[in-house]
């Protein structure tokens, strides 16, 4: 993959002006929710959670066959009432194990007091890019994020635990920016 060809997820981020706002936020390898709530009055609000089916690259990422169901959850995470995440979360539906219950049954709290409570979990490389129109999730995350942005940038990573993995991709809101 190019490092400069946009809709590819990267390691590494060119210090550009427009992504150095959010460099701290698509870095930062802590939990997020734990971010946020140091900012202000933290919420979730729980937008879709059971079967989907994952974008191309999800699905690759996690040996899901093409076409097939995952387990999936989307949610915003709120500050001072403002949505500022978009976070997407993807589980395939084999092999069985605990991850597949315990995120059956996180309802509207965040996977953030999960994974990072856990010391079973680690998580992988942490990538990012920016979406625009083309990506599967942009439409997704402008919905839940407002506005009418061109782009947003977005982080993702995978966490494992035991024989599972769970792929957790966050997109950034413009307000973030300087927080």
């Amino acid at each position: 993959m190019s490092l400069h060809r946009p809709s590819a997820w990267r390691s590494a981020l060119p210090r550009l002006p427009e992504s150095a706002p959010y460099f701290p936020w698509l870095r930062d390898r802590g939990s997020l929710t734990a971010r946020i709530q140091a900012r202000g009055q933290f919420s979730l609000r729980l937008l879709r959670q059971g079967l989907a089916r994952p974008t191309p690259d999800e699905a690759a990422l996690l040996g899901i066959a093409p076409g097939a169901l995952a387990w999936t959850r989307e949610v915003a995470l709120v500050l001072d009432g403002v949505p500022v995440v978009y976070a997407h979360t993807v589980l395939a539906c084999q092999p069985r194990g605990p991850l597949v219950r315990w995120l059956g049954r996180i309802g509207g709290r965040s996977l953030g007091s999960l994974l990072f409570a856990h010391p079973g979990f680690a998580r992988g490389e942490m990538r990012a890019r920016r979406l625009d129109a083309r990506h599967p999730l942009f439409a997704r995350a402008t919905a839940t994020l407002g506005g009418a942005p061109r782009s947003l940038w977005a982080r993702r990573s995978l966490f494992g635990f035991r024989t599972q993995a769970v792929l957790v991709t966050e997109v950034f809101s413009p307000a973030l920016r300087g927080l």
